[in-house]
């Protein structure tokens, strides 16, 4: 029987989209849910530490956002325009996938002025190519070295909040919305089931003896991209580049022969794995891109438990996480979830499945 999108609709009230980060990342809302007995636990994220045993693995996206969102002007109209950095196509020709909003007015050869807080034009940039219909190739005009010219980025640029928190960037939002762990750059967008660990209870969990096994998938628009079609199979996800180090697999594979617990955090860890699984079902060295697109049915190779924030309606990220913990009991634990007025989203509060 094919999987449909219509399965993973629901009503999702908007006071529950969280707009702010919880007052201390590790004391948001942790629901816990039982696969096996369908048991359901409302805790508080910090005490996720009980549910580790020492000797079991951890395994995290340590990609780094970077300040994606850039507002400039066209040329001669003068018209705001929003220009969102993709990714980097080639640094020496500073060529740029980008999606640019309204996507209506810009066309190939358009220059764009970007300023500072002065109005000082302080970057140019033109369109060379029409990638999509939002999407556009641009070239940046600049002599400078490339640090420098990664730093006139970040000083323009600012954090890629998604669009439905729906106020301006604040200062909290550049430490908030990164995990603590970050490191490589390259995400346009923060996997957010690792925003709720602290430093401090990282440290707790290092001495309860728990193993950390990195991994990076630098997330792009396409983790969140809408699926518009009904059957499941048919979606295609956009590419995205991910790295799994030979320590890392070597750490995920002694505790899974030690019959220990993996612990996958959020979807971008759990598709990073499932892309670099060995004939044998052990987790192995890769790079490079992956465009794994999980639903059920889906049997998972690596990891016996995950931590996963709580997802939009008909997302590729409910639909994996349904393939995880069971299509019926995951809705039943978003309806419980939206009963007991949990926060949902990016800076919303966390699911352990177990």
């Amino acid at each position: 029987m094919r999987t449909k999108l219509s399965h993973f609709d629901f009503e999702l009230p908007e006071k529950l989209i969280a707009q702010y980060p919880a007052d201390q990342r590790d004391e948001s809302r942790l629901m816990v849910v039982h696969k096996d007995s369908g048991k359901i636990e409302h805790k508080i994220f910090k005490d996720i530490l009980e549910y580790f045993e020492d000797g079991d693995a951890m395994v995290y996206n340590n990609t780094k956002v970077f300040p994606a969102r850039l507002y400039g002007r066209k040329e001669k109209t003068g018209a705001k325009i929003e220009v969102f950095l993709l990714r980097e196509l080639n640094k020496e020709s500073r060529l740029w996938d980008v999606l640019v909003d309204p996507a209506r007015k810009i066309r190939v050869g358009n220059k764009l002025y970007f300023t500072d807080g002065e109005d000082n034009d302080i970057l140019v940039a033109e369109v060379v190519d029409n990638t999509t219909s939002r999407g556009r190739t641009i070239r940046f005009f600049y002599e400078g070295t490339e640090d420098e010219f990664q730093e006139i980025l970040k000083t323009l640029g600012n954090t890629p909040l998604p669009k439905y928190i729906t106020r301006d960037e604040e200062p909290i939002d550049r430490e908030r919305y990164q995990t603590v762990y970050a490191k490589e750059i390259g995400a346009v967008a923060a996997p957010t089931a690792g925003l709720h660990f602290s430093r401090e209870l990282l440290k707790r969990l290092e001495i309860k003896g728990v193993n950390f096994a990195e991994v990076t998938l630098h997330v792009g628009l396409g983790t969140f991209r809408s699926i518009d079609v009904e059957d499941l199979s048919k979606h295609k996800m956009d590419a995205e580049y991910f790295k799994v180090t030979e320590p890392s697999a070597n750490v995920v594979n002694t505790v899974k022969t030690n019959k220990q617990r993996v612990f996958g955090v959020g979807t971008t860890s759990m598709r990073s794995i499932e892309s670099a699984v060995s004939a044998t079902g052990q987790l192995k060295a890769a790079e490079g891109w992956t465009n794994k697109f999980i639903f059920p049915p889906y049997d998972f190779n690596i990891a016996n438990a995950m931590i996963t924030n709580f997802h939009l309606p008909k997302s590729s990220l409910v639909i994996m996480v349904s393939a995880f913990g069971g299509t019926e009991l995951i809705l039943d634990a978003y309806q419980e979830a939206i009963k007991k007025k949990y926060k949902f989203f990016s800076y919303g509060d966390a699911m352990l499945i177990i």
